[in-house]
């Protein structure tokens, strides 16, 4: 499980009146997967469910917010450092996403897009500090991030 900051960033309308949501919000993430170790490399999957908030901001006199979640699943390459590591990651998240504008709904989407992830890891006994930085292409925004730290159990 990991908690962290999802940033949002939306750019619609057009050039001479551009309307702009860059907001961040609260996010947490859970997920499980399967590591094999060989020797210095660690190759595994995870999948998960990652919460990505719901970050709004006043545009253009009206109150927006932008309700976000999805499944995800990576492939994970890591390198072991001793107890340090780090690892890159690529997959693909199940999103979807609602939004209101002060306070009534204004739509909703939703689809599967790809997500890539960089990150490192402290090796505490059986448990990992993981700190993380995942980026999700989806379609019709311009930027979806998520900045997070948590614990991982292996077994």
């Amino acid at each position: 499980a990991s908690v962290g900051q999802a940033g949002v960033e939306l750019d619609a309308g057009d050039p001479v009146q551009p309307l702009v949501f860059d907001e961040e919000d609260f996010a947490w993430k859970a997920y499980g997967g399967f590591s094999f170790d060989l020797a210095e490399l660690d190759l595994g999957i995870e999948a998960g469910y990652v919460d990505l908030g719901g970050p709004s901001a006043d545009v253009l006199g009206s109150q927006v917010e932008v309700d976000a979640d999805g499944f995800d699943a990576f492939a994970v390459l890591g390198v072991d450092l001793g107890p340090l590591g780090v690892f890159a990651k690529a997959g693909m998240i199940a999103w979807d996403a609602s939004v209101t504008v002060d306070g009534f709904d204004a739509g909703s989407d939703d689809g599967t897009d790809p997500a890539y992830g960089i990150g490192a890891r402290i090796g505490l006994g059986s448990l990992d500090l993981r700190v993380e930085y995942e980026m999700f292409d989806i379609e019709d925004a311009d930027d979806i991030t998520l900045l997070s730290a948590g614990l991982v159990w292996r077994f």
